[in-house]
């Protein structure tokens, strides 16, 4: 149901994007590797439902293709599209506007195509907050967070929003340093009042950050290949923790690790509902398509 697999080579012209079928492709989901989405399962019930002939596909690009292949979705009509790792930082410096959220998180995730501009968004700290919520019932004000895998565009994205809710201390961890020192820099200065501490992933000190912690998050890549090892080590995780893993493939070391110690844990599928939702209702104002997209991933 997620759909074959394209590439920018399919972008070159609406005879070969669209053959062999019924509607145009008019909506995708960009990343390297990108086969593994599930967004096509969602947004395509969405899409149908609300009566709209156009197709969601997925299309592998490689790193420093990003700009050309908005520039053939552009020329071939598409009204939009996701971005997914690693491209959210490439996807921020090739749009020609960028919403005032988004260039504070430094990353973008969802672009639109329209009067003939590129316009990027970022809904993964809405899609965040609306996941902790809904799957373990932690709301942000207040909370001590703890960001792993934090130099990434889904990390920054979350570690901004978290700031801007007011959690009252954010620790930012990441294999190297500078990328998390430049993101703590810039939340500083946006969100003096809130505690921000940084620190590598190796760092003796990661257990005794954790355990004085409410929430531990993984923003890394760790855990989308079954063989991933968890960016934490088991004796971060406790039975008091609520644990979230932003990767939406069940059984990652990451929530095992958080499950034997008898953490509350919710996986990245949450997330990635209602970040699409927003992303849609960015395409298409005043839509609801929670419970259709909410359908297509359960697969029914």
């Amino acid at each position: 149901m997620s759909g074959p697999l394209h590439t920018l080579d399919d972008l070159s012209s609406r005879e070969r994007l669209d053959a062999g079928h019924d509607k145009p492709a008019r909506l995708a989901v960009i990343g390297y590797p990108v086969a593994h989405s599930l967004s096509p399962r969602m947004h395509q019930p969405a899409l149908d439902e609300a009566g709209i002939e156009a197709r969601y596909i997925k299309v592998e690009v490689e790193p420093d293709q990003v700009a050309r292949a908005f520039a053939r979705m552009a020329e071939l009509g598409f009204i939009g599209c996701n971005i997914t790792v690693p491209h959210k930082f490439e996807a921020l410096a090739a749009c020609d506007e960028v919403d005032p959220g988004a260039r504070q998180m430094g990353a973008v995730n969802t672009v639109v195509f329209r009067d003939g501009k590129i316009t990027g968004y970022n809904t993964d700290g809405y899609g965040f907050e609306e996941a902790v919520r809904e799957t373990l019932g932690v709301t942000l004000p207040g909370a001590r967070v703890l960001i792993a895998g934090a130099g990434g565009g889904a990390g920054g994205a979350i570690a901004t929003h978290c700031a801007a809710r007011g959690v009252a201390k954010l620790v930012l961890l990441n294999r190297s340093l500078d990328k998390i020192q430049e993101l703590a820099s810039r939340l500083h200065r946006y969100h003096g009042e809130v505690e921000i501490v940084t620190a590598g992933l190796d760092d003796p000190q990661v257990e005794h950050l954790a355990a004085s912690s409410d929430l531990l998050v993984n923003t890394s890549s760790l855990g989308l290949k079954a063989e991933d090892p968890s960016p934490l080590a088991p004796e971060c995780f406790s039975s008091r923790h609520a644990v979230y893993d932003t990767i939406y493939r069940p059984g990652t070391a990451f929530q095992e690790a958080a499950k034997a110690a008898g953490a509350r844990v919710g996986t990245g599928q949450a997330m990635l509902l209602h970040q699409g939702v927003k992303a849609f209702q960015i395409w298409f104002p005043g839509s609801d398509p929670v419970a259709a997209m909410r359908r297509g991933l359960a697969g029914t």
